[in-house]
């Protein structure tokens, strides 16, 4: 699924416009992605919880020359799902 067709799916579960379904899906992005970049979680009881993980600096290998280079240590996001998430698919 894309996001033009889980916007089409949101607008008609909650009887909406499929314009007021992209608002507020535009609008959940922007509120995750600004509480992660500040270092905070985001937790939905039951669907999941999203959080920063800190990752260390490594090395790596470029497989083209098989030369080492360094990867910086970097801030990933990381989703975990929720219980009736993980019910609902087993």
């Amino acid at each position: 699924m894309n996001k033009t067709q889980l916007v089409e799916k949101i607008a008609e579960k909650a009887g909406i416009t499929k314009k007021a379904a992209d608002d507020a899906l535009k609008a959940f992005e922007a509120v995750v992605i600004e509480t992660l970049a500040e270092g905070g979680d985001v937790s939905l009881v039951g669907f999941g919880s999203f959080e920063v993980c800190e990752r260390k600096e490594r090395e790596g290998r470029n497989p083209k020359t098989n030369e080492i280079v360094k990867i910086e240590a970097r801030r990933v996001p990381k989703f975990r799902p929720g219980k009736s998430m993980k019910d609902a698919l087993n």
